[in-house]
Parts: structure tokens; C-alpha cells; sequence
């Protein structure tokens, strides 16, 4: 049985495939021959991230396909429901990169509070005294309130390392409920601290100082957070994103920054990847990463794991 890990897989991952009788092929496909090489080479189960899609038309193409896969959380570039129509199993691993992307978060959220992504920029050829007066009036993040939009797995994750750090803990989400934080503290303790969520976004927006999202791209396209969200923000307060690109207002968040109506922002997904605007990366507000808040090497291994450990489920060994 061949798979395509069309966008890789880890090492571990593919040995437990292999050394179950699968076939892997991670040679890379360009996204338009996708539907001509899953055909020629009788793959079977097509392996993603985020670079390749799967829509409609080469599920159409594809007959042979019998299992879609995501390595990683989020499917919006799998056409989900229309693959599992067509008998597909259309499968994800949700739990793997949690922690990855709540450190990632949370390096975003020292940075923008320090002011590390513009000095590390200007320090090589920039005027020590000037820079240290510039720099020089940081925040620190114990004491301060996290509103997180979404309390998934990594909504939780984050939370965790969040009042880890002494922060205040807000969550929004669809429904009321709550939930138990385990805060690993080192040398094998654990404390744990209970999390409700609230529903109304706006109600609290006015209390955070820090914001950040992890919810899915919205169905109508629109954005959780524009101009009327940040409208009830404080001046002082700084924006996350580490979900999907167009869940915040891009034009909206610019238009903040440079008013002096936010703090700052510290982004990993785009509007506009692989290209996003060169406004946004040039901001001195705005602490960027390139869409990595899954991509630790631990991370790799449970992803790729995660994936051998549903397709042998499925399959069986060969």
C-alpha cells in the first residue's frame, strides 16, 4: 500500500510505516500534477500540511484514495465533508503540535513585550545608547491578563504556560465550560488550575493585555478580530495570532499599530501565504514567523507517529 507524505514526514513516522509494510514516497508534488501522480503511482493515502490541498477535483480525479490525512490541526485545505462522502476517511492529528504552538505563542508574547524582534534587527549596525533608550521601557508579563480565543488543545496548552508564568487567564469560546489547567512546574510537580470560559468576545476584550487566537478560518470568511474588537482593546495590549491567516484583520491591525492604537502583534500565519504583505514584515510592532508553530522536532516525531499509528489502525500491517 503506497502513501504520498507529500509535504514530509518524520523519520519515525515513516520507519513505523515502512516497518509495517508501507510503501512511502516523499518525493514532492507539485500541487497541479498532484491528481496525475496519485493516479500513475496507485497511491493510496495522500499525507499533508499545510503547503498541499486536497480539494474536490483531485478527490474526483483520484478514486484509489482511501485515506486523506493532515499532519497537524487544522483541514481548511481539505475539502473534508466531500471526501468523507465519498467513503474517504479524512483523519488529523490534533493533539501533536499543542505544546509546539503555545511556546511559540509565548515566545511571540516575550518579544513583543521586550522588543526583541525590532532590536535584534537594529542591533548589528544601530547606536548602542540610542537602542537601549528606545528599548528600554519593556513589559513584563506576570501580573498581566491572557484573553485566549478558543480553548482547545492548544487554547489549554497555553493557558498552562501562561499562569505558569503568574499571567491572569481569560478563555472565549462557543459555550460555558470548565476546564481543569494542568501547570507542569519541573522536578515532576503539577498543579492544576481550573479555566470557565466565557462567550461574550467583547465583554472582555477591554480587560486583556494580551490576545491570542486559535480558532479555525471562519466559515464566511470574516475575521474575529478588526477594528470594532480592537476598538474596545487597551492602547497597551498586544495581539497573537498563531491559528490561520484572516482570522484578524490584517488592514485593521496595521492601521492600529501605527495609530498607536495597539501595542504590537506577533504573527505566524497570514492572509496571503506564502507571500504575505511586505507592510506587515517590516512593522517594528510586529514580531513574524513564517507558519512554524508546529515545527519542533518533537513535534515532527508525534505528527508522524500520530499518522503511522491511525493508518496502521485502518490498514492493518502488510
Amino acid at each position: 500500500m503506497k502513501v504520498l507524505a507529500n509535504d514530509g514526514i518524520s523519520d519515525a513516522g515513516k520507519k513505523m510505516l515502512v516497518d509495517a509494510g508501507y510503501e512511502v514516497i516523499t518525493d514532492k508534488v507539485a500541487q497541479e500534477e498532484l491528481a496525475k501522480a496519485v493516479n500513475e503511482q496507485n497511491i493510496e493515502i495522500i499525507l499533508v500540511r499545510s503547503a498541499t490541498t486536497v480539494r474536490k477535483e483531485v478527490i474526483d480525479a483520484c478514486p484509489g484514495i482511501k485515506m486523506i490525512g493532515r499532519g497537524g490541526v487544522g483541514m481548511d485545505n481539505i475539502d473534508v465533508e466531500y471526501g468523507r462522502s465519498k467513503g474517504i476517511q479524512v483523519v488529523n492529528t490534533p493533539a501533536s503540535s499543542s505544546q509546539s504552538v503555545a511556546e511559540l505563542v509565548m515566545g511571540h508574547m516575550f518579544a513583543e513585550a521586550r522588543f526583541l524582534n525590532d532590536s535584534y534587527k537594529n542591533m548589528e549596525n544601530g547606536d548602542f545608547s540610542a537602542l537601549k533608550k528606545k528599548y528600554g521601557k519593556g513589559t513584563e508579563l506576570r501580573g498581566k491578563t491572557l484573553l485566549i480565543i478558543g480553548l482547545g488543545r492548544i487554547g489549554q496548552s497555553l493557558a498552562s504556560y501562561a499562569l505558569g508564568c503568574g499571567m491572569d487567564v481569560i478563555a472565549v469560546d462557543f459555550s460555558t465550560y470548565t476546564v481543569d489547567i494542568k501547570i507542569q512546574i519541573g522536578n515532576g510537580y503539577e498543579v492544576t488550575v481550573p479555566v470557565t470560559t466565557v462567550t461574550d468576545l467583547r465583554s472582555v476584550l477591554p480587560k486583556a493585555d494580551f490576545v491570542s487566537l486559535h480558532v479555525p478560518k471562519q466559515e464566511d470568511g470574516s475575521a474575529v478580530i478588526s477594528r470594532a474588537e480592537i476598538e474596545l482593546m487597551k492602547p497597551s495590549a498586544f495581539i497573537v495570532n498563531a491559528a490561520r491567516g484572516g482570522v484578524v484583520n490584517e488592514a485593521d491591525l496595521l492601521e492600529a499599530l501605527n495609530s498607536g492604537r495597539l501595542a504590537g502583534a506577533g504573527l505566524d500565519v497570514f492572509e496571503n501565504e506564502p507571500n504575505p504583505r511586505k507592510d506587515l514584515l517590516s512593522n517594528a510592532k510586529i514580531a513574524t514567523t513564517p507558519h512554524i508553530g508546529a515545527a519542533t522536532v518533537e513535534a515532527q516525531d508525534r505528527i508522524g507517529e500520530e499518522l503511522a499509528s491511525i493508518i496502521i489502525n485502518a490498514f492493518g500491517r502488510k
